[in-house]
C-alpha cells in the first residue's frame, strides 16, 4: 500500500470523528447533557490519533520527502497544509480547556467546546480534501517507489514507537462506541 493510501484511511476515521463532533456540538448548544467522559475521549482521539500518528507521519516524514524531490516546504501546499495543523492544534487547545472545565462541573462552557469544535471541524474538512485531491497526488507523482516504501515502514514505526503497540486499534474502538452513541 501507498503511504498516502494508509494517510487516507486515517482521513476516513478522522472525518467520522468530525461527524461525532458535529452531533456532540448540536446536543451541548441545545443544553442537553453529555457526559464529560466523552468530550475527554474526543480530545483525546484528536491529539492522539489525528495529530500525533497522522500529522506526525506527514510532518517529520512525508513532507520531509517531498521537499527532497524540489517541492519547497514555504509558499506552496506542504507550507499551507503545515500553517492548518498549527491552527488545528489551537482550536483542539481551546476544546481540551472547555473539556476540563466541563468535566468540574462548569456546563456552560459546553457552547465554548461546541464553538471550538465546529472550527476544528470546518478546518479539518476543508484541509483532509486539499490533503486527498492534491497534496497526496503530487506526492505519489514524485515519491519514488523506494522512498514510498520507506516510508510504509516508518509509519509503522510511528505506530509502534510513537502511538504505542494496540493504541490505533483502541482509538478505532472508541470511534465506534462515540459513532454508536451520537451518529
Amino acid at each position: 500500500m501507498k503511504p498516502t493510501e494508509t494517510l487516507k484511511n486515517e482521513h476516513k476515521a478522522i472525518l467520522l470523528m468530525l461527524d461525532v463532533v458535529e452531533s456532540v456540538s448540536e446536543k451541548l448548544d441545545a443544553g442537553e447533557n453529555v457526559p464529560a467522559e466523552h468530550l475527554t475521549k474526543i480530545v483525546d482521539f484528536i491529539r492522539g490519533f489525528a495529530d500525533k500518528c497522522h500529522h506526525a507521519k506527514e510532518e517529520d516524514l512525508l513532507f520531509p520527502a517531498m521537499e527532497k524531490t524540489g517541492i519547497p516546504r514555504q509558499g506552496g501546499p506542504i507550507g499551507v497544509m503545515l500553517i492548518e495543523h498549527t491552527e488545528g492544534r489551537e482550536y483542539v487547545r481551546k476544546m481540551s480547556e472547555a473539556a476540563e472545565e466541563y468535566a468540574a462541573g462548569d456546563r456552560k462552557v459546553g457552547a465554548r467546546f461546541a464553538e471550538n469544535a465546529r472550527g476544528y471541524a470546518a478546518l479539518l474538512t476543508q484541509h483532509i480534501h486539499k490533503e486527498d485531491n492534491i497534496l497526496y497526488p503530487i506526492a505519489d507523482a514524485r515519491l519514488s517507489p523506494q522512498t514510498q516504501a520507506g516510508l510504509e515502514k516508518d509509519f509503522e514505526r510511528v505506530e509502534e514507537e510513537v502511538v504505542g503497540p494496540g493504541k490505533h486499534e483502541e482509538y478505532h474502538r472508541l470511534l465506534e462506541k462515540l459513532e454508536k452513541t451520537y451518529c
